[in-house]
C-alpha cells in the first residue's frame, strides 16, 4: 500500500505503465474521502503546447525511486477522462473517471464525493 505521507514526494515522478512505457508526469493526487488514502492520481499527458491532466486508480500502484508505476495500460489511460491543466474536477464528472476503469463509485452517504485533492 502507498503511503499518503509520500504524496508531496511523488509530483513530477514520471508515470509508467505495466510495461513500462511512459504515460507522462503525475501532476496530483486525489484521496478516497473515506480512508484519507491516495486514490487517484493526474498525470501530465499531451503536446508541450496542448497539456491535460487525466486520472488514474493508484490501486496496484508502485512508488520506484523516480517513477510511480500504475497498474493501468498506457492506452486505456490516455483515452481515460481528462481536465485542462488549470481547471478542477467537477463533483458530476466524478463518477465517469471510476467508470472507465470499471471501478466501482462510492460517494458518501449524503452524496459527497469520494474524491479529495491533496
Amino acid at each position: 500500500m502507498i503511503k499518503s505521507a509520500d504524496i508531496r514526494e511523488w509530483r513530477t515522478h514520471g508515470v509508467i505503465d505495466p510495461d513500462g512505457r511512459k504515460i507522462g508526469s503525475l501532476e496530483a493526487v486525489y484521496v478516497d474521502t473515506r480512508t484519507d488514502e491516495p486514490a487517484v492520481a493526474t498525470v501530465l499527458v499531451g503536446l508541450p503546447t496542448r497539456h491535460r491532466l487525466v486520472f488514474v486508480p493508484l490501486a496496484g500502484a508502485v512508488v520506484g525511486p523516480e517513477y510511480v508505476r500504475v497498474a493501468y495500460p498506457k492506452s486505456l489511460v490516455k483515452d481515460a477522462p481528462s481536465i485542462g491543466t488549470d481547471d478542477v474536477l467537477p463533483a458530476e464528472d466524478e463518477k465517469g473517471i471510476f467508470e472507465h476503469y470499471e471501478l466501482p463509485y462510492q460517494p458518501g452517504a449524503g452524496g459527497e464525493r469520494q474524491l479529495a485533492r491533496r
